[in-house]
């Protein structure tokens, strides 16, 4: 289905370890409105649209949220790799790296474990898509305010590209949507 090449979607290279931006990571990864949620949220809801292009288009961005999930959990290790015991305390990771090491779990910034509750399908293919849309602008904000908390030009920077790919997925969805619309609106159902 697809080909995977050995390297991030974008190259993370963070040197310096930063508790308080791990923690903000384990959310963008872990959380409600984290990447797992979307990927799995978009890969699931494929099955119910009505024709090959709304398909694929959640196939496609749905398998790019496994390549943000990824980039992602390089970043969180990379931000615990060698963190002081101080501040594990002072942010609260004293317990997601005593149960993890320095390696990603799937949970919020609270520690609370991610949830297939999260996932929001429907079968309805337009209530999908709208659902979509504000998914990705959740993400979107969530990426705004874990760029304005860092202080890190490094992880700034794999910060900016996953928001400008939020972005991308939004007019994806939106496209889709449209597409959608139309299409029920062919088969003129009273």
């Amino acid at each position: 289905m697809w080909i995977y090449e050995k390297k991030l979607i974008y190259p993370v290279k963070i040197t310096r370890p930063n508790v308080r931006m791990a923690k903000l990571i384990g959310n963008l990864l872990g959380g409600s409105a984290g990447e797992t949620s979307a990927g799995l949220t978009y890969l699931n809801q494929r099955f119910s649209m009505p024709d090959e292009r709304s398909r694929a288009i959640l196939t496609d961005v749905g398998t790019e949220e496994i390549s943000h999930m990824e980039m992602l959990q390089a970043m969180l290790r990379m931000y615990l790799k060698g963190a002081k015991k101080d501040d594990l305390i002072k942010y609260d990771m004293m317990g997601w790296v005593t149960e993890y090491g320095e390696a990603p779990f799937y949970a919020d910034s609270n520690g609370a474990p991610w949830s297939a509750q999260y996932v929001g399908s429907t079968g309805d293919s337009i209530a999908d898509l709208t659902h979509d849309l504000g998914a990705e602008e959740r993400a979107r904000a969530g990426y705004d305010a874990a760029i304005r908390m860092s202080d890190d030009p490094d992880g700034i920077n794999a910060l900016q590209f996953l928001r400008e790919r939020e972005i991308v997925h939004y007019q994806r969805f939106g496209e889709a949507h449209e597409h959608v619309y139309d299409l029920k609106d062919r088969k003129k159902c009273f």
